[in-house]
């Protein structure tokens, strides 16, 4: 299976249509092939899910490998980010939600509303990858930071490139003397959840604020979604931000080496971030695949940035109406097919055991 994708998705809304050979492939180039072997089709009907942008480019060649396969099938998932996804599952208006923070136990309880015969939301970690930090720093390619000094610019405390504390962990680099520009989400975001829990696990000094989706830092600007980050850095000398590697990638921006006190700073990739995801702890009860990562980790060869976005779903009572539909769809995003695809456009695949429990998880659901 060959997958390539082109520009990034727009952070507002992401429909994929349906039907085999649609002139409207949102953005893929044309040479996608996304035929599969073995794809089980549930009866014909429509879909709605939103919630993460971190995943939106996993779903972008989900969507259109089930739909080119399923004729008579319809998926719409919208990336409004993790909050908002959240917020309309709860409300009974989309089949399931896409998050990289884990919901409250107040949002588990209320789910109880939404899911019929007793049943309550669970966690279904499906998709994870690196969060990059990328920069736009003129004649700076490799750019290494460590924690302690991405608190400190992201909480404007440190406001130049060419500061004492950057000098010392590129002593070989030509840094500008230009202001930094921190950029972060606007919008509540997994992804913010995600980068704050390493600053405040990593940093804990230096970022003393709570992980968060909001924003809790000082300063510094804003941008929606995942694609808004982008734009904010291609266009200002000197900005940094964080966002998926496969953002960073599509559009050809440097990103940071982290100094996590291992021997060599340790490159934002796939193959290091899926170290990370092999040290997850699942901490969820009674079927709920919930995990723990470690990022404050200073193990070799492992990138601490990483999330992971779980598909959020009732473990019992989903709607009649979208449930085969539900349930084939997610059993292809976890199945060998789906997990395999996210290792070529700069995503993590899920563990083994891990993914193994996600597809029983899957299965079981009524």
């Amino acid at each position: 299976m060959k997958l390539r994708l082109g520009a990034v998705l727009g952070s507002g809304a992401l429909v994929l249509l349906t039907a085999c050979g649609t002139d409207d492939n949102s953005g893929l180039p044309g040479a996608v092939d996304f035929s599969v072997e073995n794809l089980d089709c549930a009866p014909s009907g429509t879909l709605l899910a939103s919630g993460s942008s971190a995943q939106a480019n996993a779903m972008e060649v989900w969507v259109n490998t089930y739909q080119a396969n399923c004729e008579d099938s319809q998926i719409n998932y919208k990336a409004t980010g993790s909050g908002a996804g959240v917020q309309e599952f709860l409300q009974g208006t989309t089949a399931f939600a896409g998050s990289d923070s884990l919901m409250s136990e107040a949002e588990i309880e209320e789910s109880r509303a939404v899911c019929r015969d007793g049943g309550r939301a669970i966690h279904l970690p499906m998709v994870a990858g690196p969060i990059a930090v990328a920069h736009h720093v003129p004649g700076v390619d490799d750019l290494v930071l460590d924690a302690e000094t991405l608190a400190l610019i992201f909480d404007s405390r440190i406001s130049r490139w060419n500061d004492p504390a950057i000098a010392e962990l590129n002593p070989d680099a030509e840094l500008p003397d230009i202001p930094i520009t921190p950029f972060h989400r606007s919008d509540g975001s997994g992804t913010t959840d995600n980068f704050t829990s390493y600053l405040n696990a990593a940093a804990p000094e230096a970022w003393p604020y709570e992980p968060d989706k909001a924003w809790r830092g000082r300063g510094g600007q804003s941008a929606d979604g995942s694609s808004g980050l982008v734009g904010m850095v291609q266009q200002n000398p000197g900005a940094i931000s964080y966002f998926e590697l496969s953002y960073a990638h599509q559009n050809d921006l440097a990103t940071v080496h982290l100094d996590t006190g291992a021997d060599e700073p340790v490159e934002a990739s796939v193959e290091n971030s899926s170290n990370a995801i092999a040290q997850a702890e699942v901490i969820g009860e009674d079927g709920d695949l919930a995990l723990e990562l470690d990022y404050a980790t200073r193990e070799p060869g492992v990138y601490p940035i990483v999330l992971v976005t779980y598909e959020i779903v009732c473990d019992r009572g989903n709607d009649p109406a979208t449930l085969d539909l539900a349930k084939a769809f997610l059993t292809y995003t976890a199945g060998e097919e789906g997990q395999r695809a996210l290792g070529e456009i700069d995503y993590a695949p899920i563990s083994g055991d891990i993914i193994q429990q996600v597809r029983q998880r899957v299965e079981a659901m009524d």
